[in-house]
C-alpha cells in the first residue's frame, strides 16, 4: 500500500539532468517502490523515505503502517525514533557551544561532568564526538535483571561504578553510545537549558523542524508517532520501549523525513546553516589515531565519512528497539537519501545506498 504523496520534481527538465542534478523517472519510482516491497500493506510496520537533490524533494513516499493496533498508516509526516541517527544532532549542539566560547573540544569531560570516574580523566570532549575515549559502552553494563528504563544520569552511574575503559583515550576507535550518553548531560550542564530545551531551541525551532523532539515520556508528545515492531513467529509484535529506549544524547530523537530534509540543508554552507564551513569540516574530519593502532576510524562528529565510488559521503545508520533508520549524504553531488522504519528487521541502509546507486551512478 504505496501512498503517492507529492512527488515533487517528478520530471526535472532534461537541461538539468547532469550528473550533481539527478532525474527522477517513473522506472525510478517503480523501482524503489519495489525496494520497499516488504514494507507494503495494511498488516506489517512501514517506512518512510525522502530523496533530495540540489535542495529540492525529487522523490518522498511511505510504505505499511506506522500503527498496526489502531490501523494507522505510515506517511511522510510519521514521527520515527532515530536511534543512532540522534547522534548528529547532539554533535551539533556541542559545535554550537564550542562556537560560542562555552566548551573547547580538547577539554577535559571532568571539567563538566566531575562524578564520572577516574578512568575517565583523559578523555576529552573530541573524544567523546568522535569515539576514541575508550570508555566502555553502557549498554554493555547494564544488568540483565533489570526491567526500569535508564536515563542518561543512570548511565553516568554505571561508569562510575566499572572506573574502566577499554584503551587509553585517542588511541584506538571504539563505537560507544556512552560517549553521546555524556555529551547530551554537557550540553545542559554548559547551556543551563535541558538537553532538549537546548535542541529545540537553538536547532528544531530555527530551522523549522516542527515534528522533532528529543522525547521524554511524559514532558512532550510525538504527534504522528510510529510504534515500533520485531518479527516473532512469522508476524510482527511491538517492541517500541526497551531498557535502553529513553536515553537522549546517543538515540532520542523522533523525526520524520520532512524535518530531515530541512535538516539536510542546514549541512551545507549557506543561509540555513547553522555554523560556518569551518565548523561543519569538523564533522566530516575523521582523527588521525597512532600509527599502528590497529583500527581505523571513519567517523567525525557524528558521521561515519568514507569515499563511496569516488564520492565522499556522510552516513549514519540507527537501530534500536522496533526501529532502523539510516541516512547517506553525497556533498559534493548534493544528494541525500533517508529512509526511516519502524521495525527491527530489514535494512534500510542497503535501501539508501541502492536508491543512491540508481541516481547517482547509472
Amino acid at each position: 500500500m504505496v501512498r503517492h504523496c507529492e512527488i515533487l520534481a517528478l520530471v526535472l527538465c532534461t537541461a538539468c539532468a547532469t550528473a550533481s542534478k539527478p532525474r527522477v523517472t517513473t522506472d525510478d519510482l517503480q523501482f524503489v517502490d519495489s525496494l520497499f516491497s516488504a514494507y507494503s500493506g495494511s498488516t506489517v510496520p512501514g517506512a518512510s523515505v525522502v530523496v533530495i537533490a540540489d535542495g529540492r524533494v525529487v522523490l518522498r513516499r511511505a510504505y505499511g503502517m506506522a500503527d498496526l493496533e489502531r490501523r494507522i498508516a505510515a506517511t511522510p509526516e510519521t514521527d520515527y525514533r532515530l536511534a543512532s541517527v540522534s547522534k548528529q544532532f547532539t554533535a551539533m549542539a556541542v559545535m554550537l557551544l564550542a562556537r560560542d566560547g562555552k566548551l573547547r573540544y580538547d577539554q577535559p569531560v571532568r571539567d563538566f561532568l566531575p562524578e564520572l570516574p577516574g578512568a575517565a580523566q583523559p578523555v576529552t570532549v573530541r573524544h567523546l564526538l568522535n569515539h576514541t575515549s575508550g570508555l566502555v559502552d553502557y549498554e554493555d553494563l547494564v544488568p540483565e535483571s533489570r526491567t526500569a528504563q535508564l536515563d542518561d544520569r543512570d548511565v553516568v552511574g554505571l561508569l562510575a561504578a566499572k572506573d574502566s575503559v577499554y584503551f587509553p583515550a585517542g588511541t584506538q576507535y571504539r563505537y560507544s553510545n556512552s560517549g553521546y550518553v555524556l555529551l547530551g548531560l554537557i550540553v545542559a550542564r554548559v547551556s543551563g537549558l535541558s538537553f532538549p530545551e537546548f535542541l529545540r531551541t537553538r536547532i528544531f525551532q530555527p530551522l523549522g523542524m516542527s515534528a522533532t523532539v528529543a522525547h521524554v515520556e511524559g514532558s512532550d508528545t510525538v504527534s504522528r508517532r510510529a510504534y515500533g515492531y520485531s518479527p516473532r513467529g512469522g508476524m510482527f509484535v511491538q517492541t517500541d520501549q526497551s531498557v535502553t529506549s529513553a536515553t537522549l544524547g546517543d538515540g532520542g530523537i523522533y523525526t520524520n523525513v520532512d524535518d530531515m530534509q530541512r535538516w539536510d540543508q542546514a549541512l551545507y554552507p549557506g543561509a540555513t546553516a547553522l555554523v560556518d564551513a569551518a565548523t561543519l569540516d569538523l564533522a566530516a574530519t575523521p582523527p588521525q589515531l597512532p600509527a599502528g593502532a590497529g583500527a581505523t576510524t571513519e567517523y567525525g562528529f557524528g558521521w561515519f565519512v568514507d569515499t563511496y565510488r569516488g564520492e565522499k559521503r556522510w552516513r549514519h545508520t540507527g537501530e534500536t528497539s522496533g526501529f532502523r533508520n539510516a541516512i547517506q549524504r553525497f556533498p559534493r553531488r548534493r544528494l541525500t537519501v533517508i529512509v526511516l522504519t519502524n521495525r527491527s528487521s530489514g535494512e534500510p541502509g542497503a535501501i539508501a545506498e541502492r536508491i543512491a546507486d540508481r541516481l547517482l551512478f547509472r
